[in-house]
């Protein structure tokens, strides 16, 4: 059974909702990772079999299918095919398990995993017209099915998780991005072009969310977004930032490309999805953690490197309320909180982060986990060449 590796993963520095990317279409933002992507591999992208790209809102720039259309502004032959899915938060990190599974099955020798969303030009819940309204009256007599803020609320109270605690770990998450972009640690990036506060054409080479000083007496202040104050701890300095990006990962068979002359960075060691309690929604990370584990036969202690998406604090903390992990390797350069969540990019942007985290620290295992709406997660263990 041929192997599937991953040669190369990058990504484009994530805007802020309204920031550097306000004037880019996003097929724009992934046609510049793909080509991003090729050109740092060298590789002819006459030789990609098929793009996957994961993208949440499929609606006005972002319809149509968007794959192909960033295939075909990336400038790459018209012969390269791609398509769209929508696994929710976790669309990006799919798309890589999809291009791997085309390898592994022998249909293909090179395919690229992908994610785009500009949520700036395309708000989220746009697809859906009127909202959770629009979705079957018979789902809502089988489920309680709620905004995931709401969940991220039930999840702090059962874990019994403090208002304080998640404003903690969200200042330290931007600590540690800030420490890690002044530090210029993030090989993965690929600069792309934007817009300065004042209109102006920039190279944005960082991640536009990340904050340098942070006060926690202010964090403190800011008001709750689902519950009424008093009643709730999940405000929007304790979960994910609203943010645009793109970011693309490449999957080879690898005896394929070793004969063509390129050199592995990682090879997957687990790829799942969980299904989980669609009401409380986030905790689908423990189960596919644990299975993930299971499949590559590893324990927690054996990573080097956890990137677990950061849509709420209380995701990250009640995820290591089960597992007691080595916090310093949980998410060690910050995660969305910080930099971002455009949501279908992040899968494939935090698995290119995750790549240049354990190639930065020499790490061999590193696990990536998301939690995803309707009760879902994805979960990749790689382990770098």
């Amino acid at each position: 059974m041929p192997e599937a590796v991953i040669l190369e993963a990058v990504r484009i520095p994530f805007g802020k909702r309204g920031g550097v990317y306000r004037e880019t279409r996003p097929d724009n933002l992934l046609a510049q990772a793909l080509c991003g992507l090729v050109e740092r591999v060298g590789l002819d992208p006459a030789k990609v079999e098929d793009v996957v790209t994961g993208c949440v809102t499929q609606a006005g720039e972002q319809g149509a299918n968007i794959g192909r259309l960033g295939v075909l502004l990336s400038g790459f032959p018209v012969a390269v095919p791609a398509t769209t899915l929508d696994r929710m938060c976790g669309s990006g990190q799919q798309a890589v398990h999809f291009a791997a599974q085309a390898i592994a099955a022998g249909d293909m020798a090179y395919a690229i995993g992908a994610g785009v969303e500009n949520m700036t030009r395309t708000p989220m819940f746009s697809s859906l017209g009127g909202g959770f309204e629009v979705l079957n009256p018979e789902l809502h007599t089988r489920y309680e099915l709620i905004h995931q803020g709401e969940s991220a609320e039930r999840l702090a109270e059962k874990y019994a998780i403090s208002r304080a605690e998640m404003d903690a770990f969200a200042a330290e998450s931007h600590r540690r991005a800030s420490a890690a972009a002044r530090a210029g640690r993030h090989s993965e990036l690929i600069p792309a072009p934007g817009l300065d506060p004042a209109g102006q054409p920039m190279t944005v080479t960082r991640d536009e969310g990340i904050r340098d000083v942070l006060d926690p007496a202010r964090m403190a202040l800011l008001p709750t977004v689902f519950r009424p104050a008093g009643n709730g701890g999940v405000t929007a300095g304790n979960a994910s930032q609203i943010s645009d990006g793109a970011a693309a990962v490449l999957v080879a068979n690898r005896e394929v490309a070793a004969a063509d002359g390129f050199r592995p960075r990682a090879r997957f060691l687990a790829r799942v999805v969980a299904g989980d309690d669609p009401t409380l929604q986030l905790t689908g990370v423990i189960p596919a953690t644990r299975k993930a584990l299971e499949r590559a036969g590893l324990a927690i202690q054996d990573l080097d490197w956890v990137e677990i998406n950061e849509a709420f604090a209380s995701v990250v903390l009640a995820w290591a309320r089960e597992f007691r992990p080595d916090m310093d390797k949980v998410n060690p350069w910050g995660g969305a909180i910080a930099h971002g969540h455009p949501l279908g990019a992040t899968g494939a942007g935090l698995m290119a982060k995750m790549l240049a985290g354990l190639q930065a620290t020499g790490g061999q295992f590193g696990l990536q986990v998301m939690c995803i709406g309707h009760g879902m997660s994805t979960a990749t263990i790689v382990e770098r060449i």
